[in-house]
């Protein structure tokens, strides 16, 4: 009676260890995903620093620095939640393994008092003459039998047991050292969130101080900021006409005169590369090899005027100066830009998607080209001014326009 007890004990135990492996398991993985996005965050923070602070101190507009500011910020604060999150996950892990320590220390002491409790009765009935004179004195042959497989399961049982007992003491050793490793990952993930907050607290008085440099002369800001939009807007009128011109002349050279206005008339070809990118959203790759996403897409708050809001068409990616931009998908030049007064770009048709890349200083391709993902299209602009090497990157389907952030991996 009592092996059953201990063999259903044994079965418990054995039941409770795998479900608290399992959460182990299940933690690990969280821990992973946190850690993969802590690495990403401090990434893009070495990024904004190196592509948008490089020239701070010496060029650039008050706009360009409020805008790297901003970004810095929502970087540092993005960081400090997730290192909180890590914290809160070892909590609960040196919260588990201690349970789990006190469990496995209380099944140990009944585990060794049963096994040395074992080990007295062999002691006792240690001589063959007595196991033998335990088999003579059976009634039967049968329980003959039976007390001879008594006799072997109560060897291996106590094989068992002994097994268990080094098994649970290894655990145990074990438990101890992840213990204290993530007491220490603890105390490493508390010291970094107190450096992210004191240069949090440094970003948000730089902030303050340039929010009042710029309110005091308020006029001016306005007049940049209209000039801005002026030029994006300009930008994007002759973006668009040109992707209206493309679809007519392509429409015309296929002779289907049954084409829906603003849509491109697919070709089989056509379609099969309109397919291939589609299925490729949240894939495709940057539109330049390293960079850091300086503005996004869609209506954003003013940085200084929270009350004014703006609207981005497309996204603004820095790069190192001497940056190319490159193609995020397999192509043809159906266009090439030339803003008066302003820099170059291209555009790229893709079965009936077009991507566009404007602040070209160099162009590398030209209208007609067939072009290969990754293939450089040209060299992205240094403005001398500010030091700033940017992108401007829009993404069309015929004449609608998308999101980049969507379609681009990580943007």
């Amino acid at each position: 009676m009592k092996s059953v007890i201990l063999n259903i004990a044994v079965r418990i135990g054995f039941v409770l260890l795998l479900c608290l492996s399992l959460s182990a398991e299940a933690q690990t993985g969280e821990q992973k995903a946190l850690e993969a996005r802590k690495d990403q965050l401090e990434n893009e923070i070495r990024e904004i620093n190196r592509l948008l602070f490089a020239q701070r101190e010496q060029k650039g507009s008050v706009l360009d620095q409020m805008d790297a500011l901003n970004q810095k910020i929502n970087r540092q604060q993005q960081l400090i939640r997730i290192t909180n999150q890590q914290s809160n996950l070892l909590n609960r892990q040196i919260n588990t393994n201690i349970r789990q320590i006190s469990k496995l220390r209380s099944d140990l002491e009944i585990l060794k008092g049963d096994y040395a409790q074992m080990i007295r009765k062999s002691y006792e009935n240690r001589s063959q003459q007595n196991r033998l004179l335990f088999l003579m004195s059976s009634t039967s042959f049968f329980q003959a039998f039976k007390r001879l497989q008594y006799m072997k399961q109560y060897t291996q049982f106590r094989k068992k047991q002994g097994e268990e007992i080094v098994v649970k003491t290894e655990t145990l050793s074990t438990l101890n050292s992840d213990l204290t490793r993530q007491r220490k990952e603890k105390e490493l993930l508390i010291a970094q969130n107190r450096r992210t907050k004191n240069e949090l607290t440094d970003q948000v008085q730089s902030q303050q101080s340039l929010l009042k440099t710029i309110r005091q002369n308020e006029s001016a800001y306005a007049s940049e900021i209209d000039k801005k939009r002026k030029e994006a807007r300009a930008i994007e009128r002759q973006i668009e006409n040109l992707i209206r011109s493309a679809i007519a002349a392509s429409n015309r050279e296929s002779g289907n005169r049954a084409a829906t206005p603003g849509k491109f008339a697919l070709t089989p070809e056509a379609t099969l590369v309109a397919n291939n990118f589609s299925a490729n959203k949240g894939r495709l790759i940057w539109p330049v090899e390293k960079g850091v996403k300086k503005q996004g897409y869609g209506v954003y708050a003013d940085a200084v005027y929270p009350g004014i809001k703006h609207q981005s068409n497309g996204v603004i990616i820095a790069a190192d100066e001497g940056s190319d931009a490159r193609a995020v998908f397999e192509g043809e030049v159906i266009a090439v830009l030339a803003v008066p007064g302003g820099n170059k770009g291209v555009q790229l048709k893709h079965g009936n998607f077009i991507s566009t890349y404007y602040n070209l200083a160099e162009l590398y391709v030209k209208k007609g080209d067939k072009v290969k993902v990754k293939e450089a299209l040209g060299k992205i602009y240094t403005n001398r001014s500010s030091g700033l090497t940017q992108l401007k990157f829009y993404l069309y389907q015929d004449t609608n326009r998308l999101n980049p952030e969507e379609w681009i991996y990580r943007l």
